[in-house]
């Protein structure tokens, strides 16, 4: 009778073998591709809370009334930024989320920029754009170091314009101080 040792190491390379056998067969089958992630609320926002704001099919088209040349464009009623060349042409357009205080309609200019801070809402910040104020309140561009969205500003008046992260980076590239900023409704 052979010894143990050999049935031990018969079986394990017969073991290997076959796992080596089925692995190749699977990697000939189709692959399953797994679903989309629902996009999940961050440690900033509160469960329920949209993570993102929304997307649309095709983002609009710059706002008629929203002037020539190059600019940020922001609109109050789409909750949409533009950002538009000198030839009149987009180069990206994207959702954002409003704060609580909004500019009024009008043309401005980013006055000062700041790398990082941290927002009215205690959410650490970077690649913040201010253009105006209102109340006491100042309103810029930004966008959460963590990705977050804002949470409900629980009575709290901010005037910061949230975006995702990778459109503060393209707005910050873009706008340089006294860059004009057109809000429109």
């Amino acid at each position: 009778m052979p010894a143990p040792k050999v049935w031990v190491t018969g079986l394990t390379v017969g073991a290997i073998s076959a796992v080596a056998v089925l692995a190749v067969q699977a990697d000939k089958g189709p692959h399953p591709k797994a679903p989309a992630r629902a996009a999940r609320p961050s440690a900033s926002a509160p469960a329920g809370a949209t993570p993102s704001p929304p997307k649309s099919a095709a983002p609009a088209a710059v706002p008629d009334d929203s002037g020539t040349g190059r600019r940020i464009v922001y609109s109050l009623r789409h909750k949409r930024v533009w950002l538009v060349d000198a030839s009149d042409a987009t180069r990206r357009s994207f959702a954002v989320w409003p704060g609580t205080v909004n500019p009024d309609p009008g043309s401005y200019a980013v006055s000062s920029r700041n790398e990082a801070t941290t927002g009215s809402d205690g959410v650490e910040i970077e690649n913040i754009l201010y253009f105006t104020a209102k109340s006491g309140i100042s309103i810029a561009f930004s966008n959460a170091v963590d990705g977050s969205s804002p949470p409900p500003a629980d009575g709290k008046q901010t005037g910061g314009v949230r975006m995702r992260a990778a459109d503060g980076a393209a707005l910050w590239t873009f706008g340089e101080k006294g860059t004009t900023v057109v809000v429109v409704e």
